[in-house]
């Protein structure tokens, strides 16, 4: 592992995705930063981050023949590496919100960006964008944040909490494209918040109707079981769970 300490960035997954593009980065590449000025999420959200209290970093992992239609096992495999690494450091009521947030206590305490380089029908490689809230104890008008601290009331060291995350994701990311879907589906379906459960959506119109979880397609849209009892596919910018 090649690990890569910066102080102050715009976004970790913009530097290193500049860097890999200058020259060749090896596997399990990490840039961690102190301060991320710019960091974002998926939609373009930005990301919350102050020094010392949270983690902010990158890893760059290369695949091979991992075919692009089976893309979405990168997310499901990052999402479960987090959710593990923090079940171990006891945070209460862990749960993936689709497609990779990391949420406790129905608060979201971390979030993944990931963007693939493809070549051919195959994922050259991603770069895995991760923030976790570890010790913020203020979430300026952000009523639906939290961090590890809040919920548990404990103080935690970055140094160990990144060690242990970089563990986790790296043992789930390994020899991805020979693993089973289904199986690693079933692991991340078992996690999904909200599953099961009747939920308030909106739509990217701004219609609002009510739906069902009831898991995700092979290719990672949310399955959404309806008013007349027929199961929907959204993608990520077509449908937002209100909460």
């Amino acid at each position: 592992m090649n690990l890569i300490k910066l102080n102050a960035i715009d976004s970790t997954n913009t530097y290193l995705k500049r860097l890999a593009k200058e020259t060749y980065q090896e596997d399990k590449t990490v840039v961690v930063a102190e301060s991320q000025l710019s960091g974002r999420g998926q939609m373009g959200n930005g990301w919350l981050s102050r020094e010392g209290q949270s983690l902010t970093f990158s890893v760059l992992k290369r695949f091979e023949a991992l075919d692009v239609e089976k893309q979405f096992m990168i997310s499901m495999a990052v999402s479960l590496g987090i959710s593990e690494a923090i079940k171990a450091l006891q945070i209460p009521n862990i749960a993936i919100k689709w497609p990779n947030d990391i949420l406790s206590a129905k608060k979201k305490i971390g979030g993944i960006l990931i963007e693939n380089i493809l070549e051919g029908s195959n994922v050259k490689y991603s770069v895995i964008g991760i923030g976790i809230n570890v010790n913020e104890t203020d979430f300026p008008a952000l009523p639906q944040a939290s961090s590890f601290k809040l919920e548990t009331g404990k103080t935690f060291q970055l140094a160990e909490v990144l060690q242990l995350l970089l563990k986790t994701i790296f043992k789930n990311l390994e020899n991805l494209s020979a693993k089973d879907f289904l199986e690693l589906k079933t692991h991340y379906e078992k996690d999904l918040f909200r599953r099961d459960v009747v939920s308030f959506f909106e739509k990217n119109n701004g219609l609002g109707f009510n739906g069902i979880i009831k898991g995700i397609s092979d290719s990672g849209e949310l399955l959404v079981e309806i008013e007349n009892n027929s199961l929907q596919k959204f993608q990520l910018k077509e449908v937002k769970l209100i909460y």
